[in-house]
């Protein structure tokens, strides 16, 4: 994961028009799914557009999913707004994007590795991250919005770890056989 070859590969498959088109199709089902949500509380909703994240992340590695991530949050907020835009949160969707790039990125992808890179997404990413995001946009403090994300997160970790596992058994294999991601 710390070697040169790891990022340079990642980096290539922006100059790759394969993972380019790739990207493209991601970028696009991301934007399309991310217009459906399920508002839970005051700038709080609940997605699925992270089946697609992880699933990027495995086969473009954390730089170009980075890059995937903010074009996709830039593309969602223009095709879809949902009020003001803030760079925040276009940093946000990069990390996550860059997480599982990181932990999925041509390695295995196992129960432990998606159990560790949706508790990083999930507090590391949208509690702490966008819960500051949020503090700045809005009249309300880091402590409330910390408070209703803290508790959506936890509660959603579980069932997203198992719907997550579920995706990865069936798509995995179809990758593997489309030569579309490698082990190390």
């Amino acid at each position: 994961m710390f070697k040169k070859d790891y990022w340079t590969s990642s980096a290539a498959k922006l100059r790759s028009t394969k993972f380019l088109a790739v990207m493209a199709i991601m970028i696009a089902m991301k934007v399309v799914i991310s217009a459906w949500y399920i508002p839970v509380g005051e700038n709080l909703r609940i997605h699925v557009t992270f089946f697609i994240t992880a699933i990027e992340g495995c086969i473009l590695g954390p730089v170009a999913a980075a890059v995937s991530g903010g074009i996709t949050d830039i593309l969602s907020f223009m095709i879809h707004p949902t009020g003001p835009f803030f760079f925040g949160y276009t940093l946000s969707s990069m990390a996550g994007s860059f997480i599982y790039g990181l932990l999925f990125y041509r390695t295995r992808v196992t129960l432990p590795r998606i159990i560790a890179a949706k508790a990083l997404v999930n507090y590391l990413v949208n509690v702490l991250m966008g819960s500051l995001w949020s503090a700045m946009m809005f009249s309300k403090g880091y402590i409330f919005y910390a408070t209703q994300s803290v508790i959506k997160n936890t509660l959603l970790l579980p069932l997203e770890i198992a719907a997550l596992y579920a995706v990865f058994r069936i798509v995995l294999p179809i990758l593997q056989h489309r030569q579309m991601i490698r082990y190390d």
